[in-house]
């Protein structure tokens, strides 16, 4: 009887709970479309979109009609079997990987970005909602419209939290808490010890029963308009990715202890905040650390992966959870928590005061054990990583006599002829990974298995912004062809004999 009267009673709550949730969501959509129509076009990022579209779309247009049988190189055997490196097959509108110059975000370098787009202070470093709006407009904003983004950001990532948050950390004292009970918590159906990427992926996951373009997609509607729905899931992935990883960091590693967002920060600041960590100098790393690993072009693994699952017209939180298990991989951003592990175990073994011979050796030893010096070379780059002088230009600023940053100081000498005297290595110079770590560990955040994470919710803004340009112009699903290994042997073979 008692279990009968349990059962019933959590039924009626669980009614309850989802009516309410309804009538938030229909309240915050209402209040979506009103704030978006009073907000001036000049700061309203959407307006701004909508206005660039179709001229876009002509464009692409133009493309196909007038140059759809231009040749852009000839593929070979080395390309099908080496991961297609070098092999151009992907539109990617966001950002352009120059082999000797680096990333370039919309044609802006690193330094260009540092210097034009808006900071929270004079001469600090760049706001990432900056970057997003250049991503998706390809214009550098103003102060006002960057204020704007954030604010809008802030007000997304608020509604709602229920589908991450954990049921011990909740004190019964709303109909908003019972909301949260009757959501999804994904994450805390998992042990705290699985990886804090697998934590992740798993929140951002449960956070897709929110998916607008879902639900449109199963009311009908048009291609034309594939990209609103796409534009609002990404907007709100990205405005609430911070939440989730912030809840998985202080799930592992602070109790459960889960700090609010705070209404007056932006979003690297805010991201820093929820994470425990509110110095100055820490927001501004994190300023830098997610504009710089925001977009690296759309070959690598993550950003691939992203498109690809879209192109199926997955949704952005299904996609974007994809490219976050690719992003996992200890061949791409799993590497950030592999080199801060290495050094340390350079200090284990050598002190603090290595010498450069003594370095040389432990170089040397790793590589003859099999294993490869993290955080050195890259699969397109041929010169020293921008986004790592970037963040060495911060440690030099901030940190100068940081030892583990002057240990990296020395590796940035000794590792590179090393590499190239091997002989084997392409490029040996020093990537985004070889620094981060560094940083991090200085600020307080020395837990290098969640630094993957850092990476992921960076990733959104980059990834986010051109699924939104893919939806806009009509993309097609991508099918690439294969082969076997006996197709390319009697390729080859007739090949030879003509």
């Amino acid at each position: 009887m008692v279990f009968n009267r349990s059962v019933s009673l959590l039924s009626r709550l669980r009614s309850h709970a989802q009516h309410r949730v309804q009538q938030q969501s229909n309240l915050s959509n209402s209040f979506r479309w009103i704030q978006t129509q009073t907000v001036s076009s000049d700061l309203d990022l959407h307006s701004q979109l909508k206005e660039m579209i179709p001229e876009q779309q002509e464009r692409l247009k133009k493309l196909k009609s007038e140059h759809g049988k231009v040749q852009l190189g000839n593929i070979t055997v080395d390309m099908v079997l080496g991961g297609m490196r070098g092999m151009t097959g992907l539109l990617w509108q966001t950002s352009l990987l120059d082999p000797d110059e680096g990333i370039r975000f919309r044609g802006m370098s690193i330094p260009e970005c540092q210097k034009l787009l808006p900071a929270a202070k004079s001469g600090g470093e760049p706001l990432p909602e900056g970057l997003l709006w250049l991503l998706l407009t390809g214009k550098v904003p103003t102060k006002e419209q960057v204020n704007a983004l954030s604010k809008e950001l802030r007000d997304r990532a608020s509604v709602p939290a229920g589908p991450v948050l954990c049921i011990s950390f909740i004190d019964f004292q709303s109909v908003i808490d019972l909301e949260r009970i009757m959501s999804l918590k994904a994450i805390d159906a998992l042990p705290i010890t699985a990886h804090p990427m697998t934590q992740f992926a798993t929140g951002v996951m449960a956070l897709q029963v929110q998916s607008e373009f879902q639900k449109a997609y199963e009311k009908g509607i048009h291609k034309s308009k594939y990209w609103e729905p796409t534009y609002e899931d990404s907007l709100s992935l990205i405005a609430r990715v911070p939440i989730v990883a912030s809840y998985v960091y202080r799930r592992i590693y602070k109790d459960g202890k889960v700090i609010p967002m705070n209404d007056s920060l932006d979003y690297g600041a805010n991201f820093s905040h929820m994470l425990g960590f509110d110095s100055p100098e820490m927001q501004e790393l994190m300023r830098l650390y997610v504009t710089i690993h925001s977009d690296h072009e759309g070959g690598n693994v993550s950003a691939h992966t992203g498109h690809l699952v879209a192109s199926a017209l997955s949704d952005p939180y299904l996609s974007f959870a994809a490219a976050l298990n690719g992003l996992a991989g200890p061949l791409h951003g799993l590497a950030n928590q592999e080199v801060l592990l290495w050094i340390k175990s350079v200090v284990k073994e050598c002190g603090e005061n290595i010498t450069t011979e003594q370095l040389k050796d432990y170089v040397w030893k790793t590589l003859n054990s099999g294993k490869v010096v993290p955080g050195f070379g890259h699969g397109v780059l041929r010169k020293t990583d921008p986004r790592y002088t970037c963040q060495r230009e911060f440690a030099l600023k901030h940190l100068p006599d940081d030892p583990l940053f002057q240990l990296v100081s020395k590796l940035y000498e000794v590792v590179p002829p090393v590499l190239t005297q091997l002989g084997k290595v392409k490029n040996p110079w020093p990537n985004v990974d070889a620094h981060s770590g560094v940083l991090l560990n200085y600020y307080g955040l020395t837990e290098a298995r969640y630094y993957t994470v850092l990476f992921g919710v960076s990733r959104s803004i980059g990834i986010c912004s051109q699924l939104i340009w893919d939806r806009a112009l009509g993309l097609p699903l991508e099918r690439p062809k294969s082969v076997t290994m006996e197709w390319l042997e009697n390729h080859c073979k007739k090949a030879s004999e003509n």
